[in-house]
């Protein structure tokens, strides 16, 4: 009889547990660039931090015309070209191993705290995804977005600054919230981008 007491306890034990976990799971918000749920006050307490790469002014002797935009993968940079041989160099977060690219495409559309439709070969790799995220703070991709071409990236904001300087994307460039927000109003729709690895 004991020991029949003893299972009923462990059984009941184990099923508030789950059942005390499972809100909490489904207040989490999933980041895809690290493949982890997060609390969303984590996120947005996080998100106060100081960018750890500050914006700069700095002269610019490239090939490229004025509005243009160049990723430097390796130097883990983004310059906005400015006329008279300037340009704005945000610090930014891309792909990590197995998820960079490089190449030239136009901006295809800006959007403003843009929803977020993980793609099929991301759901793939992690199924519990959802479907669709409406934009916010706690969305993914943060507080702008300009779509790549018809490709699957974006240059995009993050509610994780102490990512930016780092190689943890899918493949999608991202600045913190407040760099995101100044490159969005520098930026053009069909401007060129230019990603070298």
């Amino acid at each position: 009889m004991n020991k029949f007491k003893t299972a009923i306890a462990v059984a009941v034990s184990a099923l508030a547990t789950v059942m005390m976990a499972a809100p909490a799971m489904a207040a989490r918000v999933y980041n895809p660039d690290t493949n982890t749920w997060e609390q969303p006050s984590v996120v947005i307490a996080n998100s106060k931090r100081a960018n750890p790469i500050p914006k700069q002014l700095v002269s610019y002797d490239g090939p490229y015309k004025p509005g243009t935009v160049v990723v430097e993968t390796a130097e883990r940079r983004l310059y906005f070209v400015l006329a008279d041989h300037q340009a704005i160099k945000y610090g930014i977060g891309v792909g990590r191993d197995g998820f960079r690219w490089a190449g030239q495409h136009t901006i295809s559309r800006k959007a403003e705290w843009p929803g977020w439709t993980p793609p099929a070969q991301m759901r793939k790799r992690v199924p519990d995804l959802p479907a669709y995220m409406p934009g916010g703070p706690a969305n993914p991709l943060g507080a702008r977005a300009m779509y790549i071409g018809s490709t699957l990236y974006r240059l995009h904001g993050t509610s994780e600054p102490w990512t930016i300087g780092q190689a943890v994307s899918s493949g999608c460039i991202r600045l913190t919230n407040d760099d995101v927000i100044d490159l969005y109003d520098h930026v053009q729709v069909g401007a060129t981008v230019v990603v070298h690895q």
